[in-house]
Order: structure tokens, then sequence, then C-alpha cells
């Protein structure tokens, strides 16, 4: 448009004009402009930025403003606001209201409409009962198998059947305590006489289930025998920082575990000879059901992996633990051989007849007259007779060079050649010989040299032969055949 028209415009001489001539706007009023100022302000501004401005204090204002009215119109919370309430329903359209409705248990939570009685109703003179009944109860710690049955509402004639027919199977007092017992009493005559027994099943045994049953009007008993697994249980694993820990996160139960580490202490100190590197073989008795139980019994093998050194202990039935070869290591120190108080240590002391300081080789046990003298340790009576000052005197030869002497005996209750058990009566407390009083005198020899019986310490040793060593390596091998974490 400027070429077009430039010439022209340039010349001053003609005037181009194109649409509407400007209009001037008029000035706007003080109400226009407070009401555009107020549309420019931010009067909810976002509180969590630009926090202690200008637009922060206004917004924080408005909001409290806001807060102030809600809470100066709110008509409180004590007072109530009027709404419309339904009219109360009567007549027939409460009835039908009812009818659809679930009525609360004030009003005996029964729906629907109700029929009035007519005259084909009888009213029942009592409720009817149950035709059968289930029950289940725990037999008490301490309690009667028939009493249970009783306390559960059966008659006295079928519990004393019933007992009488488990008697047959187990023993009463073999139930444990907390058994269930599930019953099904029948139907009765009347309300005067106890339920008679339909059906009764517990478990008698592990093994064992039982159940009795009315067949024909006579009560009769069923054995269900239970399938057990009586595969041991192996656990192994590494002894770690702690061994009870290391055994107890294998599985083991803590019970095993302490009687583990007991039988370990008869061969070596668990605390300082135990290296966290070194292997725990554990094996157990265990019963598992075919429905599922498992019963966890003794501890049957211990073992210990040192790399260099291998312990391994097993429990024969006499209950001690012998070593895989079949040897077995007793330790232990010696026991009183008769209940009495210690009179006179040993060592040297002033002879209380003689008058002069010499040595005492053993202990003076002061008892009453006639006390029983047991053997310290078993052996074999090397001599049983008189001996000068000792009076009537005992020796026992217990081998490898032990032999332990007992003096002042007012009666010998043993012969010489005679082999005597640990804890045996031997003789009787007396004062024969150089004795001011009834008292024991006991005497230790080790290879022939007088120690002090108090401090005196013994390791005996066992080997197993002939048909029970074959039964115990039988044992030992049955064991290592199970395999590990076959629980």
């Amino acid at each position: 448009m400027r070429s077009d028209h430039g010439s022209d415009q340039a010349g001053g001489t003609a005037t181009l004009s194109f649409g509407r001539a400007i209009v001037p706007m008029a000035e706007p009023g003080t109400l226009e402009r407070l009401r555009d100022a107020i549309a420019r302000i931010d009067w909810a501004p976002d509180l969590g930025s630009q926090i202690g401005s200008l637009d922060w204090w206004r917004g924080a204002a408005t909001c409290a403003a806001l807060c102030t009215a809600s809470w100066m119109l709110a008509p409180g919370f004590d007072t109530k606001i009027i709404g419309a309430a339904p009219a109360a329903l009567d007549g027939d359209a409460w009835d039908e209201a009812r009818a659809q409705s679930i009525a609360p248990l004030a009003w005996g939570a029964d729906t629907g409409r109700h029929m009035a009685a007519n005259d084909l109703v009888a009213p029942l003179s009592q409720t009817p009962e149950r035709p059968i009944v289930d029950i289940t109860t725990l037999f008490g710690n301490g309690d009667s198998f028939t009493r249970v049955l009783q306390r559960a509402g059966v008659s006295e004639g079928d519990a004393t059947a019933t007992a009488r027919l488990v008697s047959g199977a187990v023993g009463l007092g073999d139930i444990k305590p907390g058994t269930p017992i599930d019953m099904t009493l029948g139907r009765r005559p009347n309300r005067n006489v106890a339920r008679p027994l339909d059906l009764l099943s517990f478990r008698a045994r592990f093994d064992l289930n039982l159940s009795v049953s009315r067949v024909n009007g006579a009560l009769t008993l069923v054995r269900h025998p239970i399938v057990i697994d009586h595969t041991p249980a192996r656990f192994q694993g590494l002894a770690g920082r702690s061994l009870y820990r290391s055994a107890r996160a294998a599985g083991v139960p803590a019970k095993i575990v302490e009687s583990y580490i007991k039988a370990m202490a008869t061969r070596l100190s668990v605390g300082r000879d135990v290296g966290a590197g070194d292997t725990f073989d554990i094996i157990v008795e265990q019963a598992r059901a075919a429905t599922g139980e498992v019963q966890i019994g003794n501890l049957m093998f211990a073992g210990l992996d040192q790399g260099r050194k291998k312990t391994q202990l097993v429990k024969w039935n006499d209950g001690q633990w012998y070593e895989a070869s079949g040897q077995y290591e007793r330790r232990g120190t010696m026991g009183m051989p008769v209940a009495g108080h210690i009179t006179s240590t040993f060592g040297l002391r002033r002879h209380p007849l003689l008058g002069f300081t010499r040595m005492h080789k053993g202990l003076d046990i002061g008892a009453p007259y006639g006390s029983p003298i047991r053997a310290a340790m078993g052996g074999i009576v090397a001599f049983a007779g008189r001996n000068a000052g000792y009076g009537n005197f005992v020796k026992l030869a217990h081998g490898g060079g032990i032999g332990t002497g007992y003096g002042h005996m007012s009666r010998i209750a043993v012969h010489a050649g005679t082999r005597v058990s640990a804890g045996q009566v031997i003789g009787y407390v007396g004062s024969t010989g150089l004795s001011t009083g009834p008292h024991l005198h006991w005497e230790v020899w080790k290879n022939g040299v007088a120690v002090n019986p108090r401090s005196m310490s013994f390791s005996s040793m066992a080997q197993l032969t002939g048909e029970a060593l074959r039964a115990f390596k039988a044992r030992y091998a049955g064991l290592m055949a199970v395999k590990p974490g076959a629980q």
C-alpha cells in the first residue's frame, strides 16, 4: 500500500481515509479503578513459597479471615439442624414396611408378616431338642476317662462300657492330658435321662486312633493304626562363633543341643577346643506319623569334625556315650563312702591318742555307729580283716593303680577276692583299732602313694566285646547311613 499510494501522500495533494475515526475513551471512575485493583490482587497465594513476603502475609490474613468467618457462622456441635422428617407409619403401611426390613434384636429379630393363630394351631408344652449333639471335650490332667464322658452328658452305663473297651487297647492312665475326645450323642426318649453314646473317637497314642460306635444297640471298639516312620533326623553344619546358636539355626531343638554339648564336654572343652570351622554332626530319634505329626526323641549320635581329629559318640543301651570303636570312658570324682561329716582332713595333724604330730593319710568321717559304708568305686576286695590300728579294715583295688581303704569298721560285709560295684555296702561304721569314737577312716592310694581323696579324680575305660560289640557296630553303621536333612 505504501508503494501504491506513496506518490499521492508525498505530494500532499490528496488524503486517503480508511475506516471510522478514533473516538477518545472516557477516564474510568474511582469504583472501576478499585475493582480493577482488587481483581489484580492474588488473595490466595501459595503459603508454601515466598514465606514472609507481602503476598504471603496477605494470603495468611485471607486464610485466617475465612476460618474466623466459618467459625462464627457455624451453628455449633450441640445445635441440631432441623430438617424435614417423614411422617410416622402406622397401620397397614407399618406392616408393609416391617415385612420388607430386618427387625432389630430388641424386637425378636423376626421379619415378615405374622398370621394370627387359628383353631388348628396347638401350643407346645416345651420346645423340641436336637436329635443328635456333637461334642468335643478335653482329657484333663489327673482326670478319669469315665468322668470326662459323664460330664459331657454320656450316661453312666455307656461311660463305663466305653472305658472298659478303651482300657483293652491302651492304659487309661497313659492317655495324655489335653487329648481331644470327639463324641456324638444320640436321641433320648425324654429329658429325664442322659443321651446315648453313638460315636466316640480320639488319638489314644501317637501311632493309634480309637473309635467306639454303636452297632445294633451295642458299643464296639475299632482300632485305627497310624503308620509311623522312625527314620532318625540328622543335622550338620559349621560351629561358627557359637556352637549352640549354629545348631539351633540348623533346626536342632534346644534340649537336643544341650544334650549334645554335655556329651561333647566329656571328651573336650567346648568353649576352648571348638573352632569356627569345625563341623557338628547330630542325629536324633524321630517319629513321623502318616498324618503329618512329628515327635523328636533323644540324642543318638554326637559328632564333631575338627579336620585332623574326629569325635564320634554313640548312645548305647546302658545310657552311656561310647566312642565309635565301642570304648567307654567314665570320668569323675569319688563320692563320700558314708553319710557324715569330716572330722579330720588329709595332711599333718596331732594324733588324738599318740599325742604327737604325724601325717594323716586319709579323711576321718564322723557318722553314727552302724551306718553303712559303701564302695567309692567298683573293684575287687584285696583285703578284708583286722589290720592293727585300723581295726576292721577293707582294701579295694580298682585298677589303673588306684586303691581305697576303709578302717575302724564295726563289721565287715565283704570277703577278699570278691568283686564289688560302686555304691555297694562293704561294711558298717564302728570304732575298732586306735579310735576315739565311731567314724570311718578313708584312704586313697594312686600307684601306692596316699593322696587326698577329695582331690582325686578317676577315669575308667570299658570296651564292648562279643555280641554287644557286633550290635553296637550295626547301630553305628545304621546311624552313619542316615542322610543329612532327612527330617
